[in-house]
């Protein structure tokens, strides 16, 4: 991944956000990076959500991974400043399916 040379501080990552209620606690996951972390309500969740994703960031540039974590994440550019994977989600609702 030659394109990351230069701009690793400019470049996004375009990443999906779920929120689950568990009991009186807020679940937060991110499927394309497989990263999840919680709160007491949803914007904690979601702070420490994001606050997860850049420690993991950090943390694979620190020690050489950071392009082969994008690569396994199946992230690749869109634009010249972002990354995301091919699919996107539009809808997620729940349904009823009779067993």
């Amino acid at each position: 991944y030659e394109l990351f040379r230069g701009l690793e501080d400019k470049m996004k990552i375009r990443i999906t956000e779920e929120i689950w209620k568990e009991g009186n606690m807020y679940v937060s996951y991110c499927p394309e990076l497989d990263i999840a972390s919680c709160g007491e309500d949803v914007s904690q969740a979601k702070k420490n959500l994001m606050e997860a994703i850049l420690i993991n960031i950090e943390e694979t540039k620190k020690v050489g991974t950071f392009e082969q974590f994008i690569e396994d994440c199946g992230l690749e550019e869109i634009n010249a400043d972002i990354l995301s994977v091919r699919k996107e989600l539009v809808g997620f609702t729940p349904i009823e399916v009779p067993v």
